[in-house]
């Protein structure tokens, strides 16, 4: 696995690649790539961190994102992901995403910025303690 030789990244989750994910130029289709950031970083957040996307009266919502393709990747090659917090602010978490495939060639590098605000009002609140305290563990230094 590759968190064995990429100590880059603190949490890694690998999903398989789908047939419908390759395009007419038979490699992934960059939306896939933002797809799969996203979901690693809420497997994180309601596996790791214990956040309930139904009903917490917090949630994050995406601000800012990014990706730059470094190579291709196709079906069926699955992808590893690794996950760390490059910033952690009082109400915002800077999300950075490594994409890898199985022999270890990095296939994207990204980013993604929430920022956690109140359901109903959608205004800026802190991080939550306990996913605080969670996420405090990914941050690089």
């Amino acid at each position: 696995m590759l968190d064995a030789v990429n100590d880059d990244y603190t949490h890694w989750v690998t999903v398989p690649t789908r047939w419908k994910d390759n395009d007419v130029y038979g490699h992934v289709n960059n939306v896939v790539h933002y797809s799969l950031m996203d979901t690693a970083i809420n497997e994180w957040m309601i596996r790791t961190a214990g956040f309930d996307p139904v009903t917490s009266d917090v949630i994050g919502l995406c601000v800012e994102s990014h990706c730059s393709y470094k190579a291709e990747v196709a079906f069926p090659e699955p992808i590893s992901l690794g996950l760390r917090i490059g910033k952690l602010g009082r109400s915002s978490v800077r999300w950075e995403v490594g994409l890898y495939r199985s022999d270890g060639t990095l296939i994207a590098e990204g980013y993604f910025i929430h920022v956690f605000v109140g359901r109903e009002d959608r205004r800026p609140i802190p991080v939550p303690e306990q996913i605080r305290a969670e996420m405090e563990k990914l941050v690089i230094e």
